[in-house]
């Protein structure tokens, strides 16, 4: 006997049921996307392996700008590479390297830091450089930190209700740290495709530079303020901060590398070198980066292969590009 046909108000209903369902798949996958890949349509960033594996980690500029912020407070504080890996991979796990106002009960930030828990303020929490310390603060009060497995020193600070969560972020994190801490020269590249509402400038670069390196690293440095037109500043920082030069393709930040113990340009050097480099890359997206110039490589925005490219050579700045006593960086008009 055949089925018999649904009504036409069942069938309406039929209809306007399916609908609602694919509707709340699609907005249920625009959710998804936007919070595991930090917001669709965002140019991206990669980092590959400095080694033979082949490993390559895929990220967006928010997460970018939030993994260099963690790394150099890390380093800032002496604290070894092991250490910046525990503190990437917590933060991927507990926010996707996103700097979220929410969480579970009062947690907020890149690390799910809580107030009512003595971790701080909302406002500090929700400062990457000051949520980054406090992570640190408290990791290197767990004794033997750096031998321990990556989850169960990140436990030992955070007390998660899903303490073996941590590990399945090593490897990305460890490529991470590789990158950002130096040690892995020219493996980190962005597309470096500007926001519309982003700060820029070489003002905008200096300031971010102080806010994750600090002014007593820069002033290690020998870093001071100038203009190439010549012009003073009668408002100039009293502590020093990255040079400020100006130059006919766009404007020009350049952060002295300090040498190496002895005087000589060392492998020590170079990775303080490359740190700033990668940080630069990192945060070109939103600081309005063009280039970046290190040890005789070249990073271009709009360069998403993942590798840095031999700088040319010859011009009035072709020497400075290729020394590592410093690292240039070139921001859009």
């Amino acid at each position: 006997m055949p089925e018999p046909t649904p009504s036409p108000k069942r069938r309406g209903r039929l209809l306007r049921f399916g609908g609602a369902c694919v509707i709340l798949c699609a907005v249920a996958g625009y959710l998804v996307v936007q919070y595991v890949a930090g917001g669709a349509g965002d140019p991206g960033c990669r980092v590959v392996s400095g080694g033979r594996d082949g490993a390559v980690y895929e990220f967006t500029p928010e997460q970018a700008v939030n993994a260099a912020t963690i790394s150099a407070v890390g380093t800032n504080r002496g604290l070894p590479e092991r250490a910046v890996t525990i503190a990437l991979a917590t933060a991927l796990q507990e926010s996707g390297l996103r700097n979220i106002g929410h969480g579970d009960r009062d947690s907020l930030g890149l690390f799910q830091q809580r107030p009512s828990q003595g971790w701080g303020t909302e406002k500090q929490i929700l400062d990457p450089a000051y949520a980054a310390g406090a992570f640190y603060e408290h990791l290197v009060k767990v004794s033997d930190y750096t031998d321990l497995p990556l989850t169960v020193a990140a436990q030992r600070v955070q007390r998660s209700g899903y303490p073996e969560a941590y590990a399945k972020h090593e490897p990305d994190a460890t490529l991470l740290a590789a990158a950002l801490t130096g040690r892995s020269a020219a493996t980190l590249t962005c597309a470096g495709r500007p926001g519309a509402t982003t700060a820029a400038g070489p003002d905008a670069v200096r300031t971010a530079l102080v806010r994750d390196f600090g002014r007593d690293a820069l002033e290690e440095a020998g870093a001071e303020v100038s203009e190439s037109s010549g012009g003073t500043d009668d408002k100039a920082p009293s502590t020093p901060a990255p040079v400020v030069t100006a130059e006919s393709s766009g404007r020009t930040v350049t952060v002295p590398v300090p040498t190496a113990e002895g005087g000589s340009a060392g492998h020590a050097t170079e990775e303080r070198g490359w740190q700033l480099a990668h940080w630069a890359v990192a945060n070109s997206s939103a600081l309005h980066i063009e280039r970046v110039f290190y040890a005789g490589r070249e990073w271009t925005a709009g360069n998403t292969d993942s590798r840095w490219r031999t700088a040319a050579v010859g011009g009035s700045a072709g020497s400075e590009r290729t020394t590592v006593d410093s690292v240039r960086i070139i921001t859009a008009q």
